[in-house]
């Protein structure tokens, strides 16, 4: 993620080009005439078994099939009002885009037994980093706003969770949570930068750089109570650990991997000299923090951010601002965390999902659905910013289903998350949520959902100079649109039962009413999806489906009998064709 408040760091994403409004979805089906059009190529085939030994479903492994959900931990549910106002922060009645809004991790747990990932087909949580924040504010876009590090991008000790989270018993209960509904807990984590010191944190940790009546401090003369000309900021981060405009500090490149994003100090993760503990940690009471010995700046980081794994068993981490990291770091903690897991489950067997490794996503801007060469320096998967820039495809798909799977199909150990909203670039029109969950639950590769897409959650405030902070509102539990919801969930749950939608072979069966297939010829998983069915007929699907086969529509439950190669269908928006359960 860039740092939210600075539009300056990064150029912002290009403006959608949305196509018109698309109908809302039928759920039920009718009674209609008229031939379907005949099939435009030849489809997938299944092996020629005796249809009683082929799969109903297969969902894959996590690393072939992920679908994950990503949720701003501060906006989605407070499950627990007593920690709102941790560290003394205060909401701002009218300009409260950056404040903490109460979302903790209890809240998500609520959510977790209420079986709403579950009902989405989830099998990962990507929770923005829940480790301890700076305590106060630092000035928004343009002076614009009270920001504080409520995303988690912010940090000021990795060592103990941010209060407005919850407590280590709150992080311990959602993981369980999770794991006992087959769904990983993957944290935001950042190597690039800590946070800013802002004015509360300085007051506690470090008041030798400050003028006196900070207190009283506005948006407009903030920094004008920072001492910025005091050789004291050594007793911050200090000069062996950042680099920063300070003086006693070495100043800031010009390259990906020495520039500061938007003023924040930027580690040094390329220094292999060890470096002690910087004195500020050693002030702060509570810290977890100790001497490393002969441990070097990514050594320390490493160790803080793989302890989380060692001791709750975090599944993967989402690593922020991947292209201002050297390869070799990311790496190493790929590494080290996947050993942390090992011996987490080898300590805790009843609590783990699975025995599969530790698992790694990374922000790289611009990224697209190909391999990268990160994926050969610890990542599993990188996100996907194209996907969201061919909205005007969605409606007629099969050019953009094509190119992911020549991508994606039947290619194991890499994916691509792709998404139609994000935190970092803008939600997706809400007029047109039912056809972006078809092209995005549909789509070959791997998939991330941001959270209130499936609600129709509505933009919150977009404040001068971050208008990206509209991205990231409260969702919205009391206006939830049911329509869309019902759809997300069947699009959802339908991927998670079939790893043929991520990894397999993709044949477009008919032109219109469009339909096609996806075969993964590994497992034998099939499945036929047909959309925009306006008039009833015949759809062929021989030499993906057997003759005899028993098939249901798991969008509208219809029961179908493939005969002569065919099932008839009736008009309705959307067919998800899979093999009955056996009786």
């Amino acid at each position: 993620m860039k740092p939210p408040h600075a539009p300056q760091a990064r150029q912002r994403a290009a403006a959608l080009r949305l196509a018109p409004l698309a109908a809302a979805l039928l759920l039920g089906a009718c009674a209609a005439t008229g031939p379907a059009t005949p099939p435009a190529t030849t489809p997938a085939t299944v092996p020629a078994a005796a249809a009683t030994a082929r799969p109903a479903a297969v969902p894959g492994s996590f690393a072939d099939n992920p679908i994950v959900y990503f949720v701003i931990t501060d906006r989605f549910a407070n499950g627990d009002p007593t920690n709102d106002h941790a560290y003394g922060r205060q909401r701002e009645p009218g300009n409260d885009a950056g404040t903490f809004h109460g979302g903790d991790l209890r809240g998500l747990k609520q959510k977790l037994d209420e079986g709403w990932f579950k009902q989405l087909g989830v099998n990962a949580i990507w929770i923005t980093a829940p480790y301890e924040q700076i305590h106060g504010w630092t000035q928004g876009g343009q002076a614009s706003f009270k920001h504080y590090g409520y995303h988690g991008y912010y940090a000021l000790d990795y060592t103990r969770l941010d209060q407005a989270m919850g407590t280590p018993e709150d992080l311990r209960a959602l993981v369980d949570a999770a794991h006992a509904q087959g769904i990983r807990i993957l944290f935001d984590v950042v190597m690039n930068h800590p946070g800013y010191l802002d004015l509360q944190t300085a007051r506690e940790l470090l008041p030798e750089v400050l003028w006196p009546g900070s207190e009283q401090a506005t948006l407009k003369n903030y920094h004008s109570f920072f001492d910025y000309n005091s050789f004291e900021f050594g007793q911050w981060w200090g000069r062996d650990w950042v680099r920063a405009g300070l003086p006693g500090y070495t100043d800031p490149g010009r390259d990906d991997l020495t520039s500061q994003l938007a003023h924040l100090p930027d580690f040094r993760t390329e220094n292999p000299q060890p470096v002690k503990l910087p004195e500020f940690l050693r002030r702060k009471a509570d810290t977890g923090a100790v001497d490393l010995p002969n441990t070097s700046v990514r050594g320390y980081l490493v160790r803080w951010l793989t302890d989380w794994v060692r001791e709750y068993g975090i599944d993967g981490f989402r690593a922020d601002t991947v292209k201002h990291v050297e390869p070799e770091a990311w790496a190493e903690l790929k590494r080290e965390a996947t050993q942390a897991l090992a011996d987490w489950k080898a300590r805790n067997p009843r609590r783990k999902i699975d025995d599969a490794p530790f698992w790694m996503v990374g922000e790289y801007w611009g990224q697209g659905p190909s391999r990268s060469p990160l994926h050969d320096s610890g990542f599993d998967a990188l996100l996907d910013f194209d996907f969201q820039q061919r909205a005007a495809q969605y409606t007629r798909p099969e050019a953009l289903f094509a190119s992911y799977a020549a991508t994606y199909g039947g290619r194991p150990g890499f994916s691509n998350l792709a998404y139609v909203s994000s935190h970092d670039t803008t939600l997706f029109d809400r007029t047109r949520l039912h056809e972006a969950a078809t092209a995005l639950m549909l789509a070959p590769g791997g998939v991330q959902i941001f959270y209130g897409d499936e609600t129709a959650r509505p933009p919150g405030e977009a404040p001068r100079g971050d208008e990206q902070q509209a991205t990231r509102s409260d969702m919205n539990w009391g206006s939830v649109d049911a329509a869309l919801l019902a759809h997300w969930q069947k699009l959802g749950s339908f991927r998670q039962r079939h790893v043929a939608i991520a990894r397999g072979r993709h044949a477009q069966l008919q032109a219109a009413p469009y339909a096609f297939s996806r075969v993964d010829a590994a497992s034998g998983d099939a499945v036929v999806v047909a959309m925009q069915v306006t008039t009833a007929g015949p759809l062929s699907v021989a030499g993906v489906f057997a003759e005899g086969e028993r098939l249901v529509d798991a969008y509208s439950r219809q029961a179908h009998v493939v005969q002569g190669g065919q099932v008839q269908l009736a008009p309705q928006r959307l067919v998800l064709l899979e093999r009955a359960p056996q009786r």
